[in-house]
């Protein structure tokens, strides 16, 4: 597969056009298990929730912790997977924890191993999202939560990535007994459709532009995990150099390395829009190329109308089209990173 074959050829390319489906199908799994997810909460009643997962489901765990503490008012954290076996002193706290574990394949070494050790040592609940019921994650979930039509072909994970946060979303505003966000969420696919077709162009040529050679995403609260999975599919699909910062702490030294052949990406929120665009004018006057995102007044405007705390996911799509079109720019195969498996498994000693 090369970069002069047609986009709808490759399985990333479907997997990110066709996404607002599976938000579609996350809400509906979801909306299926909430009597299990309002009963589990009942009944363990937790201190803290722990969101975990390994590579984009940890940066989906950062982004799914910050909107749950925002809507709950309870703590909340997102931790890899790996560390919540090497070093589970650093995160857990006395008393109940909810352990949301999420995981595209359901069988990441890392994850598995993380909810064994948790149930072992008698933490409290464990909710699994995942895109595949009968992994072994899903099996040993309290609630698992599966959403099939995130399934994918392809190693980097878009589409998937996508419908696991919008069901975390989901279970935010179920949790924190916001019927109106959760019903809220039922217009996300419309608007994701009308971006992914207004925004591809945007995309095609900023990730083409191949004078581009590093790249800077921008983003804070729940929208600092997000800007981290940007980097990642920068990373894994176009081999760019590519890292993500909060907002007001890329003033902070990594300034340094923006000019001419840089691209700053900002996803600006509503509420603190200001000191965020604030950061992408000063970065600008550096002289990279910048693309903004947000609801309204931005490169990339959603013009969704719907409440902030449940649009997130409509950071992903440009943003992931952009990473497809700067691999298919390069001659890479989007489909294929290099040095990646789609599940890492390891010999895992006790």
């Amino acid at each position: 597969m090369t970069a002069s074959q047609p986009a709808h050829e490759n399985a990333t390319y479907h997997e990110i056009v066709s996404q607002p489906g599976a938000w579609r199908a996350a809400l509906e799994v979801l909306r299926d298990r909430a009597p299990d997810l309002r009963a589990l909460w009942s009944r363990s009643a937790p201190q803290g929730v722990v969101f975990t997962g390994c590579g984009s489901t940890y940066y989906l765990s950062l982004a799914a912790a910050a909107t749950f503490q925002t809507l709950t008012g309870v703590p909340a954290r997102g931790v890899p997977a790996g560390e919540l076996v090497l070093y589970p002193a650093a995160t857990y706290v006395p008393g109940q924890t909810l352990l949301v574990a999420v995981s595209r394949s359901g069988e990441t070494t890392e994850t598995v191993e993380a909810v064994h050790r948790f149930q072992r040592e008698g933490r409290g609940e464990v909710v699994v999202v995942t895109n595949y019921p009968d992994s072994t994650l899903a099996r040993l979930g309290a609630v698992p939560v599966a959403i099939v039509a995130g399934q994918e072909r392809s190693i980097a994970q878009t589409r998937s990535f996508a419908s696991m946060y919008v069901a975390t979303t989901a279970l935010a505003a179920l949790l924190a007994e916001r019927a109106d966000l959760l019903g809220a969420m039922d217009g996300l696919p419309e608007v994701g459709e009308r971006l992914i077709a207004d925004g591809e162009d945007l995309a095609r040529t900023t990730g083409a532009d191949l004078a581009l050679d590093r790249a800077y995403f921008l983003g804070s609260g729940p929208r600092y995990g997000l800007a981290c999975e940007a980097n990642l599919k920068m990373k894994e699909m176009t081999l760019t150099h590519s890292e993500p910062f909060h907002f007001l702490e890329f003033r902070h030294g990594p300034k340094a390395m923006v000019g001419p052949t840089s691209l700053v990406v900002g996803l600006l929120s509503d509420e603190a829009r200001a000191h965020e665009a604030a950061v992408l004018d000063e970065m600008r006057g550096l002289g990279p190329r910048t693309l903004s995102l947000g609801e309204a007044d931005t490169d990339v405007a959603f013009a969704s109308g719907l409440p902030a705390p449940i649009r997130n996911v409509l950071y992903l799509p440009v943003l992931q089209l952009m990473a497809y079109h700067r691999a298919r720019a390069k001659g890479l195969d989007p489909d294929k990173p290099t040095h990646l498996d789609a599940v890492v498994r390891l010999e895992w000693g006790t």
